[in-house]
């Protein structure tokens, strides 16, 4: 009896830390760092799927209208993006023709599930005469995002932030040494009485070096 309570105290204690993993996964941003593309033929229609790193609005028209130029025949270029400013999460969907909410929504949903930022979805389609409905259209969609999300290699979002440093020049080696272990860098630097620097580096790190140099 003892051992059958032990065993459910164990299952529980790996379930909740499963569960946890899955959580910290969920949250995790990822991103892609280059274009990745899927094709497929549903019920006679070609669509293709293509991923785009982009990281400003203004990055996402341009490529849109590369797409466009590059596919002047498709019958729907629908898409969606989510891209992390300064000022938060924006985003937007758009379903090119088809039926209200059959295109780019589905398509954002697997974006956003995927908890994905930086990053641009177009679905294109050439209609093969065949008629999916409003929820074939959905799932075609939203199955063409989820594929091409699939074949892409998506990196961990690693949030970095910017720091101020007024250093003696006896302190700038193990300033160097401790900035390394911390995987950050320095990315300007002026040499005069002191040393003036300005280094990147992730944003849950900012306190282990604020703990041994004092940012100005």
């Amino acid at each position: 009896m003892l051992l059958a309570i032990g065993r459910l105290i164990v299952e529980h204690e790996q379930q909740g830390q499963a569960r946890a993993a899955n959580l910290i996964e969920r949250i995790k941003m990822l991103y892609v760092t280059e274009s990745y593309r899927f094709e497929e033929i549903i019920k006679k229609s070609r669509f293709i799927s293509v991923i785009y790193p982009c990281t400003s609005e203004q990055a996402v028209w341009r490529q849109l209208k590369t797409v466009q130029a590059e596919h002047p025949h498709a019958n729907h270029i629908a898409f969606a993006y989510r891209i992390k400013t300064n000022e938060g999460i924006i985003y937007r969907f758009h379903d090119a023709g088809e039926p209200t909410g059959t295109a780019g929504k589905p398509i954002f949903q697997y974006i956003e599930g995927k908890n994905l930022i930086n990053a641009l979805i177009v679905v294109i389609r050439y209609f093969g005469g065949v008629k999916l409905g409003a929820g074939g259209l959905t799932r075609a969609y939203g199955q063409m995002a989820k594929q091409v999300i699939d074949v892409a290699a998506l990196q961990p979002y690693i949030e970095m932030t910017t720091l101020h440093f007024t250093l003696d020049y006896e302190k700038f080696q193990a300033f160097e040494y401790a900035l390394k272990k911390l995987n950050g860098q320095i990315i300007e630097q002026e040499f005069a009485g002191q040393i003036h620097l300005t280094v990147a580096l992730p944003i849950d790190k900012q306190g282990d070096l604020e703990s041994q140099f004092a940012p100005v």
